[in-house]
């Protein structure tokens, strides 16, 4: 369907405010049109680019819920979290992250997401990881994003351990696993 001008950035600014994490690639690829038309449409609503709206709603939203360390130093963004329990980051993969003979992402980075998101989930002021089992199944390359879910699976309180897996994704394709072993100083409620 072909829309107006104005009725395109209608629906532009709805659909980002429904989903503030789509692409402008998907936005364009939903109106029909170029990605650098949807990009002088934000510019023209003065809506911001993905990476700076993810941090928006980051920092709006799940700062003061992040007690275990600063939002700013988890590696990726959070989009969802509820303490003790799951959490949810997304991480873009840039040039910066990647081998820049191959443009695969350099394993410490997928850790890094995985590891920050372990130590985030945890309902405390302090938690380390104790033991990590990692797992790279298929290599990452620059231009994708990385979706990685911390889910709490068990705790031993008297050992002061909390039990995270995290499952690492690309469009749905399982990229890295992890079991974290995390250590608290205080125990917790999760069953």
């Amino acid at each position: 369907m072909k829309y107006s001008k104005k009725e395109r950035q209608l629906l532009l600014q709805q659909t980002i405010t429904d989903n503030p994490f789509i692409t402008d690639e998907q936005l364009a690829s939903k109106f029909h049109v170029s990605v650098q038309t949807i990009r002088l449409d934000r510019m023209e609503l003065s809506i911001p680019e993905l990476r700076e709206r993810i941090k928006d709603v980051a920092a709006n939203n799940f700062e003061s819920e992040v007690k275990s360390l600063p939002i700013d130093e988890v590696v990726g963004d959070i989009i969802d979290i509820e303490l003790d329990e799951r959490a949810l980051s997304i991480f873009d993969v840039g040039e910066e992250h990647v081998f820049q003979r191959n443009r695969i992402a350099r394993g410490h980075h997928l850790f890094a997401q995985a590891n920050s998101l372990a130590v985030a989930v945890i309902d405390d002021d302090l938690a380390l990881t104790a033991h990590s089992d990692i797992y790279f199944l298929k290599p990452v390359k620059a231009g994708q994003r990385v979706i990685s879910k911390a889910v709490v699976t068990s705790n031993d309180k008297e050992r002061k351990r909390t039990f995270v897996t995290v499952t690492s994704t690309v469009d749905g394709n399982t990229v890295f696993t992890g079991e974290f072993e995390m250590y608290r100083t205080k125990g917790s409620e999760h069953k």
